[in-house]
């Protein structure tokens, strides 16, 4: 599962980092690795990884060329250049099977992505 988040260090994105976070083993149980992504640089990624005190969840960083991963999946917001706060799973075979774009001042339901790759 690929979470983009628009910035680390903000309210939304921490609480949706810090949820999948909560979460990994049963993301692990789906046979579904996540990861969050942003448009923040790698060293922000590593001091903000360290503050949340992230132990499982890896964050990467889109940085250079500044948002290509979520201009790849239609989710970057060029008047503010970051992404959208979205959760896409992508199959085994590389194939987008599940996607949702949500307000940027929401908090995605994990419970609803672990809901759907059970389905799967």
């Amino acid at each position: 599962m690929l979470s983009f988040h628009p910035l680390a260090w903000t309210g939304f994105c921490t609480l949706q980092m810090l949820s999948i976070e909560v979460n990994y083993d049963n993301f692990t149980r789906l046979n579904t690795v996540p990861v969050g992504l942003s448009v923040d640089s790698l060293p922000t990624k590593e001091a903000w990884a360290r503050d949340m005190k992230l132990k499982d969840l890896k964050i990467l960083s889109d940085f250079f060329p500044s948002g290509e991963v979520a201009r790849a999946y239609g989710l970057y917001r060029d008047k503010h250049g970051t992404a959208e706060r979205a959760n896409v799973i992508v199959d085994e075979k590389g194939r987008v099977v599940w996607v949702k774009v949500y307000e940027v001042l929401f908090l995605p339901d994990v419970n609803e992505v672990l809901a759907f790759l059970k389905k799967l």
